[in-house]
């Protein structure tokens, strides 16, 4: 959870966060109390670069630098509520980004373990994090391709990367009732639809949610 206390200068983005709850998931059909709660704490303006925060909470993705993005607000709390976690869960995150996606899953998950590739991010992440007071993130620099064995087994793992393919050793983490979610490039890198896996005794099941757009994942998945 937040340490962090809010201040004076906080009360224009509280209202900004407040409205893009309402406007952007609640009015799109976001039910999750867990995730809408996570949504209306979470300060987004914190974790995007100092000249795109007083669009930190627009209806659209925004540059972080490097060639990647933060999601649009929508995309992160419907990520989060197709992966059905609750205050017992272990989650995974494959790209860390600049750390917001990591700190929605920290308020509502025990344990969440991220995995960043571009060093300059893992960086800033871990500084995000850091200042913002969520210290039960664990953060790795390397290649989200082979997951985080020794953690594993997840309850929920998310993909913030588009994959040609789910890698192995995800499907070798995930937990009995376990969660993947991932985007997947089904016609090319222009075509991509959010995947939803389920382990359940019988195997693995598959669902297709909707058509996104997300900068392509790297590492040994490409291979």
């Amino acid at each position: 959870m937040s340490l962090r206390r809010k201040t004076k200068t906080d009360i224009d983005y509280a209202r900004l966060r407040e409205k893009m709850v309402e406007d952007q998931l609640r009015r799109r059909d976001v039910r999750d109390q867990l995730v809408l709660a996570a949504m209306s704490k979470v300060e987004r303006h914190l974790f995007v670069p100092q000249k795109h925060r007083s669009r930190a909470y627009d209806d659209c993705p925004q540059a972080i630098g490097h060639d990647q993005t933060i999601s649009q607000p929508y995309i992160v709390a419907s990520m989060t509520e197709h992966l059905d976690i609750d205050r017992d869960s272990k989650v995974l995150e494959i790209g860390t980004g600049c750390g917001y996606q990591s700190a929605i899953l920290a308020e509502i998950a025990r344990k969440v373990y991220t995995i960043e590739r571009i060093p300059q991010l893992y960086t800033m992440a871990r500084r995000n994090l850091q200042q913002t007071g969520y210290r039960d993130i664990e953060c790795r620099f390397g290649d989200g391709s082979a997951g985080w064995p020794e953690a594993a087994p997840f309850d929920g793992i998310i993909v913030t990367a588009a994959a040609p393919r789910v890698p192995e050793a995800l499907f070798d983490q995930l937990a009995p009732q376990g969660v993947l979610v991932i985007p997947l490039e089904v016609g090319g890198l222009h075509h991509q639809d959010l995947i939803k896996f389920h382990r359940t005794p019988q195997g693995i099941v598959r669902e297709t949610l909707y058509q996104v757009r997300f900068v392509p994942m790297r590492g040994d998945v490409e291979e």
